[in-house]
Parts: structure tokens; C-alpha cells; sequence
């Protein structure tokens, strides 16, 4: 479980980007984080894996709290949970392989891992990733020869070679085509129901978030406006997310 007791967010330059959050997210949930740019989604989701510390408040992970957790400690918490970016974060001249083999590297001593020296069953987690996320045949590509989509099924995978109980993802499918974009979202969907990995995702396409999580967290200004599940998110909810009922267009994002 991941808990958020009055979390507060303020940036040096004195921006409060999250005021007083408390949340709790069960494990196994798909859950969708929306709200307008600047609102804190990034910033909210960012703190679970300790990239953005936060400025006071607590924040438990399976009942540990991690404010102020680092050195070793914090290697072990990041190894649990995998991060899925807009921009993929894939080094372009590795190949598919060696890419999702990086979702070992907190495992194992840091000079072993410099030199590649991963462990058979490590090498036999990669290919079965590759194979649940059915890019098995790209393993031995760059990973910038491969489609947007692709590169983000690498990521994908390389998050579950990890062996994850959370997979965040910051804005997964803002870069992609309309097309492409359903097919990585059913991914996530795959992966939440069979493999019971609780998803945590900010999502620019309302539509998106609606038909695929299972529970909407509305942010305004930092704060939680809306929390409930997805299938309650009607005009009204929306207008006190954004302050204004959305177009069609601006739904899909567009």
C-alpha cells in the first residue's frame, strides 16, 4: 500500500506543489492522476520513488516511510517499483536487450553490473519480458531503430524485469499516435490484471484514464479535488478538476 499523510511540496523558489495530500493507493489498483499542467501530478507521483523528496508530511510504502530513506535503503525501494516515462529514457545505441537488462541493475554489486555480468535467470527474466510485451524478435536491435510504441514496450519491459510491485508512469502515452496509444494502454491494463502490479499513472487524455484505471484522482492546485472511481467521473467532476467542462478534443488531449 501507498499511504500520503498531509504531504507538502514546496520548491525552492517557494511553488507549493502539493498542499496537504492524503492518500491512500491499495495494491493492485490501477489508478489515473489528472488535473491541468502545473497542478502537482507529476510532482505527486514522482515522490513514491523518492525522485521529488518531499517538504513535510509522511509517505509510506508497504507501511515503511521514506522521507527519509536513502543510501542503500532507497536502492531497495526503487528496485520495487518501476518508472515509465513520456520520453521512453532508453539509451538509443544499446540494444532491446541490454536495455531491459537495466531493470536488473539494482540487484546485483554496481561493478558487476558496469561489466554486464548478470546471472543466467537474469538474462532468461529479460527475454520472457520482451516475450510478455511481444517484442521478443526486436532483442538484439538498437533500441533506436524501433517505433515510439516499440520503445515504449522495451520500457515495459524492462520495468518487469525489475519484478515490480508498482509501476508508475509519468504521462506513458503523450508521445505516441492514436493507435499506438491504445495499444500500450491495453498493455498497462494487461499487466495491472495478470499480474497484479498496482499502476500509478498522470494521464493528459481524460478519455484514456476513464476507460482504463479504475479509480481517478483529480488534482487542482496541489490539492486533491476528486477521488473516486472511474466510472463516476462525469461533466460535474470534471468542471471542479479543470474549472470548466472539457470538448471532445480536449478529452483525447488534442
Amino acid at each position: 500500500m501507498i499511504k500520503f499523510v498531509d504531504v507538502v511540496k514546496t520548491y525552492p523558489n517557494g511553488t507549493q506543489a502539493l498542499r496537504g495530500i492524503n492518500l491512500s493507493i491499495r495494491d493492485g489498483e490501477f489508478v489515473a492522476i489528472i488535473g491541468l499542467s502545473g497542478a502537482g501530478k507529476s510532482t505527486l507521483l514522482r515522490s513514491i520513488n523518492k525522485m521529488h523528496s518531499i517538504t513535510s508530511g509522511q509517505l509510506f510504502i508497504d507501511d515503511v516511510e521514506i522521507s527519509s530513506i536513502k543510501g542503500k535503503d532507497l536502492r531497495m525501494l526503487r528496485r520495487s517499483i518501476g518508472m515509465i516515462f513520456q520520453s521512453f529514457n532508453l539509451v538509443k545505441r544499446m540494444s532491446v536487450f541490454n536495455n531491459v537488462m537495466t531493470g536488473r541493475v539494482a540487484y546485483h554489486p554496481t561493478l558487476k553490473t558496469l561489466f554486464g555480468l548478470f546471472p543466467r535467470e537474469d538474462k532468461l527474466l529479460a527475454l520472457e519480458s520482451l516475450d510478455t510485451m511481444g517484442i521478443l524478435d526486436k532483442a538484439f536491435q538498437r533500441a533506436d531503430q524501433l517505433s515510439g510504441g516499440q520503445q515504449q514496450r522495451v520500457a515495459l519491459a524492462r520495468a518487469l524485469t525489475q519484478k515490480p510491485k508498482v509501476i508508475l508512469a509519468d504521462e506513458p502515452v503523450a508521445s505516441l499516435d492514436p493507435i499506438t496509444t491504445v495499444q500500450v494502454m491495453d498493455d498497462f491494463a494487461r499487466i495491472n490484471r495478470e499480474y497484479g502490479i498496482t499502476i500509478v499513472a498522470n494521464m493528459h487524455h481524460v478519455d484514456l484514464a476513464v476507460k482504463y484505471a479504475t479509480r481517478i484522482i483529480g488534482i487542482k492546485n496541489g490539492e486533491v479535488v476528486y477521488d473516486g472511481p472511474s466510472s463516476q467521473v462525469k461533466d460535474d467532476v470534471l468542471v471542479q478538476i479543470y474549472g470548466r467542462s472539457l470538448k471532445h478534443d480536449e478529452l483525447l488531449g488534442e
